[in-house]
């Protein structure tokens, strides 16, 4: 008789696939529920009545969670099950206070959740692999830098509170930034994979640590010089430390040399106090970080009503849809200080229940570039963790004073538009690099698996 071998149990994948979209779903339905009574709560607290959308509001928020996991479903049936359920809690927590603040506003963010959702399931689609992304590092390198110089070109670029960071085509605004860091994050990824060899190497030491030679500090020599012209030129902080950072660590993961560490901080070091003395945009920011009641009613009018929204929230808060954070109490309050709304209306317990939610998410990112196998699918998967975590921690620092304040969004809570369709796209990504390490671990299972069966005659 011709031999056979014993293969594994061809339901036993299907069964795990199952089992993570199952939880996914799970975890879905019960953000929803968190989110229907949040909603339902912030209309008793402010018109003392179930608000009369309430049917079509559930339909709306348990379709387009339903849609996104139907796609994560079919297209990423290995990926994280957490990371999809922690985005939508997000997204529509967010929603809910935007909502409480602004009805046109809660409209323009329903439409942009429905567009971002749509970019999220697009990502999954034409990105089957997440190996297809490194063969276009300098493609992506090229629409990063326009994309970032954009806002600076005539006619099309707007300043905007301030900024210049903004693009205007006809009736649609947005922020090309926002796009551009998921392309530097991609070409930084791809391009420390093919000379982390070269950068990790080191020809003199200084203090106990090894220094590579001058001539391989020219990529954080741009780096640092891209940050210094993103925010003089365009006066834009946050996007300028959020650029460096991802570098930064990028080049630190894949080099393992704590010496870039310690050079990127005194070149930081060095480029804020330069900035400090000869940019007023920067100094100003600073100044009101050390004294914001100094001028309590004027630059630091932003900064001490937020802190005044936050104490009289106290432990528990006033109650969603009983505070009073309104653009006349805290300019951009559904923007840059959103977190401040939540702290009055939830109080600490609140504002705490979104920090872990965050930190699960940045648990969830680096969990997936921990288990990565390939080189370039661990540094995507940090350097969007790192985009992702470290400017929820900017703009939070910001609002409670830890940090001045910077001028970015919350990660899928803030109003915007370009934010929320870049985050979701990230998620995608994240969730792609999910899926790809857990099939070829899967694959490498059985066929281990079917090797070491035994041959039945």
């Amino acid at each position: 008789m011709k031999p056979t071998r014993v293969l594994t149990n061809p339901t036993a994948e299907t069964h795990m696939r199952s089992r993570r979209r199952n939880t996914e779903l799970a975890l879905l339905l019960m953000a929803v529920v968190v989110i229907l009574a949040a909603y339902i709560l912030a209309s008793l607290g402010r018109l003392a009545e179930i608000p009369a959308n309430i049917v079509p509001f559930l339909i709306v928020i348990l379709g387009l969670l339903l849609v996104a996991h139907v796609a994560t479903r079919r297209l990423a049936p290995q990926a994280d099950p957490v990371l999809l359920p922690l985005a939508g809690l997000l997204n529509g927590f967010g929603y809910v206070f935007i909502a409480r603040l602004d009805e046109d506003l809660a409209g323009l963010q329903a439409t942009w959740t429905l567009l971002g959702v749509g970019a999220f399931i697009a990502t999954l689609l034409v990105v089957p692999r997440t190996r297809w992304l490194e063969q276009y590092r300098y493609t992506l390198m090229l629409v990063g830098i326009g994309l970032l110089v954009l806002p600076l070109v005539p006619i099309v670029g707007q300043e905007i509170n301030g900024a210049r960071i903004w693009v205007s085509l006809g009736p649609i605004n947005f922020q090309p930034g926002e796009f551009a860091k998921i392309a530097f994050a991609i070409f930084f990824a791809a391009y420390l994979v093919e000379k982390r060899e070269l950068l990790a190497m080191s020809s003199r030491r200084f203090l106990g640590m090894a220094f590579p030679e001058a001539r391989h500090l020219g990529p954080i020599l741009v780096a640092w010089s891209a940050s210094l012209l993103v925010m003089v030129a365009e006066k834009d902080l946050g996007s300028s430390l959020l650029f460096f950072t991802l570098f930064v660590v990028l080049l630190w993961v894949a080099t393992e040399r704590s010496s870039y560490l310690v050079m990127s901080l005194i070149m930081f070091a060095g480029g804020s106090l330069i900035s400090y003395n000869r940019f007023g945009h920067v100094r100003q920011r600073v100044e009101v970080w050390l004294e914001p009641f100094g001028d309590p009613l004027g630059d630091g009018f932003q900064v001490t009503q937020a802190a005044f929204a936050l104490a009289d929230g106290g432990l528990t808060g006033t109650g969603l849809g009983v505070g009073s954070p309104n653009t006349e109490n805290i300019p951009a309050v559904e923007t840059d200080f959103i977190f401040a709304i939540i702290g009055e209306e939830l109080g600490l317990m609140g504002t705490t229940a979104v920090l872990v939610a965050f930190m699960l998410m940045i648990g969830g990112g680096l969990r997936i570039a921990l288990v990565a196998e390939r080189p370039f699918e661990k540094l995507l998967a940090t350097g969007l963790t790192t985009l992702l975590g470290f400017q929820a921690f900017i703009i939070i620092a910001g609002v409670i004073r830890v940090l001045p304040l910077t001028g970015v969004t919350l990660p899928f809570v803030s109003y915007g538009g370009s934010s929320l369709l870049a985050n979701w796209v990230l998620l995608a990504l994240l969730l792609r690099i999910s899926d790809d390490t857990a099939n070829r671990r899967a694959e490498a299972a059985a066929a281990q698996l079917a090797e070491a069966s035994p041959v039945s005659a």
